[in-house]
Order: C-alpha cells, then structure tokens, then sequence
C-alpha cells in the first residue's frame, strides 16, 4: 500500500527523532501517549494547528474558526478513547488583524473549551507579515487499557464510521462536534482493535490505519453515510469530516449496533467494509487529501484543505 506525499515524508523524518523513557505511543498515531510516574493512566499529548487559505478563509466568522482550531486536536483525543484536559494556544497574527477578530475567536475558542472541560493554560502571540496561522497543544488522559491505537487491526475485523461524510465546506468543518463521548463509551464498552478520526477524508486516513495494522481493505461504496447533496468521491476525498474511524471484531457487531443506537439515538454508525490481509488498497482507490501533493506535482484534493479554490466556485461561508 504505496503512502502518499505527505506521509512519504513523515516516514523519512520520524525514524530519526529520539523517544525515551515514559514513551507509550510515539509518532504515527493521533496522539502521543506517555507514562508519567504516579499517574493512574497514561497522559495524551497533541499539537494541531489551522493556517489561513488551507483550513479557513478570513472571511469565515472568527467565532467559527475558533471553535474549529480546538476541536481539531479534540478530534484526535477521541479517537484514542480519552478524555481532554489543557490546551495552550500560539497564534501567529499579521498586524492588519485587530484585536475585535481575536476577541472573537478567543469567544469560539472558550465555547469550545467550557463544553469539553478544557482548560486553557496559556499560549503564545506573534505577529508574522501575511496569513493567519494558530497551533493548539492540548493534553488528555486515558487508561492504558483503554487506549486505542491505529495499529490494531486484524485481518477480517469489520471497519466503522460514526455520522456521515463528504461536502464538509457547506459549514461543518467549522462547526463539528468532536466524537469525545463516542470515542470514551466505544474503548469502555468495545475497545476496537484500532481507531483514529477522518480528517483527510476516508480516502486518505483508512489506507494510514490500514498500513498501521499491517492489513488490506475492502469498503462497500454503496453503504458509505452521505451528507446531504454529497456523491461517493465527495465521501472519500472531502476530508475534514471528522468522524470515528474503527476496526473490531465481527462477531461483537450486532450487540455494536444494538447499543450504539441507544447510547446515540441522533448519530449513525455504519459498517462499511473489512481489513484483509492482502496489505493492498483497491486498485481504483481513489486517496484523500495530500498536504504536500502540490510539491511533488499532484494536483490539490477537493476538501477542506482547497479552501480557497472550492469556496471561490461554491460560494461557502
């Protein structure tokens, strides 16, 4: 399963970067887990950031945007089954910005903080000559056995989706709700063999989950959860969904689903497909977003992260 640009890359840098004592979980997965001395459980540790023109437009309402720049990394604690605790924030500003656009994303930002029991511990402010840019280090804790990797997935585990996919820049890659609860009652109840969440589109993060298990994957086209107005290729390579991704067992699936629609009545789950174990993607599958295929001569994706080119033809706000 040949990575893409993005990934190409990582794999010739995190090889090199030192661990240590304490590191449970490195480089690779959604979050960095590690052991601290007297703990009860394992610490998560997250750093994500959104930058101007690729995951927002200056137009968009700041308190959107800064609903969004926490939820992101949110997304990530979830698909590790754990639960947040505090977030320092950096933000890169140029000084045609004035502080009634950071006071408003300081409002989306603390909305977002109260909901999910976030404390805001700090940050950083810097001014740079063009394009807004804000980085967010967020911490969260997790038993250790409750921590799901994406390195866990066996051949012939069914593959999940929480919500639907695809059109994410109609509104909701600025107003997602991150799948914390999911994710929490999902390790307890379940514990998939693996997880992580759909940032850069089912196209792109399930061959990474695939990879990381060692495992191939068949996906039903037919079955995938469409957003409104959205077609197949908009579900896999959109990106920015922010869903749950996951692999278990086959035979726990129909108690899954029987609970699932009672624990979350007003959210789908939908099986749609299998790890093999060919360790090969479909041959017409078609990848998801790729941040450095510009660099090595590959045309832009369609989701989120084209933000310019696709709000300009859409008229999205």
């Amino acid at each position: 399963m040949r990575p893409n640009a993005e990934d190409s890359l990582l794999a010739e840098i995190l090889p090199r970067l030192p661990g240590g004592d304490g590191l449970v979980l490195g480089p690779g997965d959604d979050c960095a887990a590690i052991r601290v001395p007297g703990a009860s459980g394992l610490v998560l540790l997250k750093t994500d950031g959104i930058a101007e023109g690729v995951h927002f437009l200056r137009s968009h309402d700041p308190i959107r945007v800064g609903w969004k720049a926490l939820c992101r990394p949110l997304s990530d604690i979830a698909a590790m089954g754990g639960t947040p605790a505090h977030a320092l924030v950096t933000i890169f500003s140029p000084q045609d910005v004035g502080k009634n656009y950071w006071k408003a994303f300081y409002c989306g930002l603390g909305r977002a903080a109260r909901r999910f029991g976030v404390s805001l511990a700090g940050g950083e402010l810097s001014s740079q000559r063009a394009g807004i840019a804000v980085s967010v280090a967020l911490t969260g804790r997790v038993a250790k056995r409750h921590l799901i990797p994406r390195a866990g997935g066996r051949p012939g585990d069914l593959l999940f989706v929480t919500g639907r996919l695809g059109g994410s820049l109609a509104g909701h890659h600025l107003d997602f709700v991150p799948r914390l609860a999911e994710g929490r009652w999902l390790a307890k109840n379940f514990h998939p063999h693996a997880m992580m969440d759909l940032s850069d589109g089912l196209g792109g993060d399930l061959p990474r989950l695939a990879r990381a298990s060692g495992c191939g994957f068949d996906v039903d086209r037919a079955s995938l959860p469409l957003r409104r107005g959205c077609d197949v290729a908009a579900a896999l390579s959109d990106g920015e969904d922010y869903e749950l991704l996951f692999a278990m067992i086959p035979r726990r699936a129909a108690d899954l689903q029987r609970r699932w629609s009672r624990a979350f009545p007003e959210t789908q789950l939908t099986c749609v497909g299998r790890l093999n174990a060919s360790t090969k993607a479909p041959a017409d599958w078609p990848g998801g977003w790729d941040h450095f295929s510009i660099a090595v001569g590959k045309a832009p994706g369609q989701g989120a992260s084209a933000l310019r080119r696709s709000t300009k033809s859409a008229g999205q706000t």
